[in-house]
């Protein structure tokens, strides 16, 4: 006979956050309860996994550094600590360009869908989300207010949070467009 298990309070409270939470992550509102910030048809997808957002003028990767691939499935996101995020942005060359830079917080805001969360972005133009916890991409603002510390905006509640620079967070490379 199968051993039960004894509900205990905190495995109850655990269970019915679980049940809350679960049905919320990866989820997008439908555009007529809130409109879509960053539309598909806002981008134009050059086929060589570089998009340009056309109320920008910033061309940028598809997948996080590491990944590649229509849908970014090949490879896996790296993360990078933020000096390691500046060099590796300064060593890449992607689509025949050699300009490649670490974008700064407004700029890596500038592509959050506010509509949806976990991950809070426009997964047709971005498919490559890491396949773990983190959400979180390094911008390269330094925070003024602790010389330890550089913005990162978080793709997975839409928020922009400072962290210590020697923290392990992803890379999306950016370019002014022409």
């Amino acid at each position: 006979m199968p051993k039960l298990l004894k509900a205990t309070p905190r495995s109850l409270l655990l269970l019915l956050l679980l049940m809350i939470t679960a049905p919320g992550m990866a989820a997008c509102r439908s555009e007529s309860e809130i409109p879509s910030t960053t539309p598909t048809a806002d981008f134009t997808d050059h086929g060589d996994g570089t998009v340009t957002h056309q109320s920008t003028g910033l061309m940028w990767m598809k997948c996080p550094l590491g990944q590649s691939g229509v849908d970014c499935a090949t490879g896996i996101s790296h993360t990078y600590t933020w000096e390691g995020a500046l060099q590796a942005a300064d060593a890449t060359t992607y689509a025949g360009y050699s300009d490649w830079r670490l974008p700064n917080k407004n700029e890596l805001s500038s592509i959050l869908e506010r509509r949806c969360s976990g991950p809070a972005i426009n997964a047709t133009v971005f498919p490559g989300i890491p396949h773990s916890y983190s959400f979180y991409f390094w911008s390269s603002s330094p925070y003024a207010h602790g010389s330890g510390n550089a913005w990162l905006v978080d793709f997975g509640d839409g928020g922009n949070y400072r962290a210590y620079r020697y923290d392990s967070r992803h890379v999306r490379l950016v370019r002014s467009g022409q």
